[in-house]
């Protein structure tokens, strides 16, 4: 089941809750044989012309190896290997986190060649010893010193009665500013909205306040330095977030209180137009493939594109697409949670049976787990209301400009039906001024892409596309200026 978190959005080949973190190593293997100490890197073949590099560091400690495994284009660092195996010409690096393994030979002092395997799929890998890895690149990541001025901030939701933590950008002179709030997409994010080692909101930050504009961007609720508890809330906790944000820049003297706007990425495109129709003080929105559909039926066309994307044959994804329509209807019909998740798991079991026995290798080693834990997040509140919220009544409601971008080639929020829902909404609704374009050949994080599938994120340098950015930019800088820039 796809959905918009980004944390579930990489490629299923590695899959972590968390990145750089380190754990104790509880099974380690005598250290027989020094050849495996030192840094081994690869590139492995996952099919759909996604090529991911590997990376597994071998030490020794107190005369016995341990390891850890890096997936750099996927943003993944430090994953423990929880025991090595070796014997006179062979070694084995379990990754019990994420339920995989590597077996190979030594055919020298720097190759191994071996076979990686995970939820049941193998793939050939050849490791070569080096001495650095190469880093991962992201050119448009702003360096310090900045021309503008930077403050760490706290202001409070008053609603939710809790503190949030984000940072002020601001131009090096003058006041009077026009604002934005950044609000970042689903799933627990920091206020760069970082994901597989890109910063879309620093980069977008920085491009503002370098044109002129302030801006304030946050730790979502209950992450990083944020107070409050992400997991009970639904989005529209997250608008009264939104709005404490717009209250934190009313009391800022620098900034001009009748130009401050709202940029949602995402589910930050739900959550602008409902915090524009609940509070006056937003004056103008940015919606950066934000939903104007059903979260359902963005559901549903997200599914479909992904495994097109990734090769899935017609048979999976029409298997795939009957499992989540009945899986909804579930969601959306049954009170009881106890009874939710008895009939949720009598669905994937029908689901499980309709493959044939040398069929089941494509859905994992061990499907039952993955299921159950994506029934965790399917039955949370957040994924109830999601699922349900229709945006267009709200749209509808929206009197303020409006500006909507969706990239041409995004899988998640498909850019035709959603751009044209957009421009319906808002024109039924006799708005005045709106904008809804598509830029050509960006994905969902609105990167120059090739095919627009997750797995790219992370292997594209660009963090955002420069006509993004000027999109964006020219067109708050023209709102607030009525017109001229």
């Amino acid at each position: 089941m796809a959905s918009l978190k980004k944390c579930m959005i990489i490629i299923n080949l590695i899959t972590v809750t968390g990145f750089g973190f380190a754990m104790q190593n509880n099974n380690k293997a005598d250290k027989t044989d020094t050849s495996y100490i030192g840094i081994w890197q690869g590139k492995l073949d996952v099919g759909g012309g996604n090529i991911l590099r590997i990376v597994f560091h071998i030490s020794d400690e107190d005369d016995s190896l341990s390891g850890a495994l890096d997936s750099p284009d996927q943003g993944a660092f430090g994953i423990p290997v929880s025991s090595v195996e070796i014997s006179s010409d062979s070694i084995r690096l379990n990754v019990q986190s994420i339920n995989g393994y590597y077996s190979g030979g030594l055919e020298d002092s720097i190759k191994i060649t071996g076979i990686w395997n995970q939820n049941g799929r193998t793939f050939p890998l050849i490791l070569k010893k080096t001495n650095k890895v190469e880093e991962v690149k992201r050119p448009q990541e702003p360096k310090k010193p900045y021309p503008y001025k930077e403050e760490e901030v706290k202001f409070q939701n008053k609603e939710a009665d809790i503190t949030l933590a984000g940072t002020l950008t601001l131009p090096e002179s003058g006041n009077n500013f026009p604002a934005v709030v950044l609000i970042t997409g689903s799933g627990p994010q920091d206020r760069n909205e970082t994901i597989v080692n890109h910063k879309p909101f620093l980069v977008l930050a920085d491009y503002l306040t370098r044109r002129g504009i302030a801006v304030l961007r946050y730790d979502d609720r209950g992450f990083g330095e944020s107070g409050g508890k992400f997991s009970t809330a639904t989005t529209q906790d997250f608008v009264t977030d939104a709005l404490a944000a717009v209250d934190y820049l009313l009391s800022r003297k620098e900034i001009n209180r009748h130009e401050i706007g709202l940029i949602g990425h995402s589910e930050g495109g739900l959550i602008a137009p409902l915090a524009a129709v609940k509070s006056d003080k937003v004056d103008f929105i940015v919606l950066m493939a934000g939903p104007g559909l059903p979260g359902e039926d963005i559901l549903k066309m997200q599914s479909e594109l992904i495994l097109k994307a990734n090769g899935a044959d017609e048979d999976y994804i029409q298997k795939t697409e009957t499992l989540n329509n009945e899986a909804y209807n579930v969601i959306k019909t049954e009170k009881d949670s106890m009874q939710l998740r008895e009939k949720l798991d009598s669905l994937f079991n029908n689901y499980l049976n309709s493959f044939p026995e040398n069929e089941r290798a494509k859905l994992g080693k061990d499907p039952e787990k993955i299921f159950k834990s994506q029934i965790n997040f399917i039955t949370t509140p957040w994924f109830k209301y999601f699922l349900t919220y229709d945006p267009r009544p709200t749209l509808k409601k929206v009197k303020v400009p409006v500006l909507a971008i969706d990239g041409s080639k995004d899988l998640q929020v498909p850019p035709k039906e959603d751009l044209e829902a957009i421009s319906k909404s808002l024109s039924e609704g006799e708005n005045k001024n709106f904008k809804v374009e598509e830029l050509q050949g960006l994905n969902h994080l609105f990167q120059t892409a090739n095919t627009g599938s997750p797995a790219e994120y992370a292997k594209i340098e660009e963090t955002i596309a420069p006509k993004a950015l000027d999109a964006i930019g020219d067109w708050i800088l023209k709102t607030v200026n009525n017109g001229k820039e």
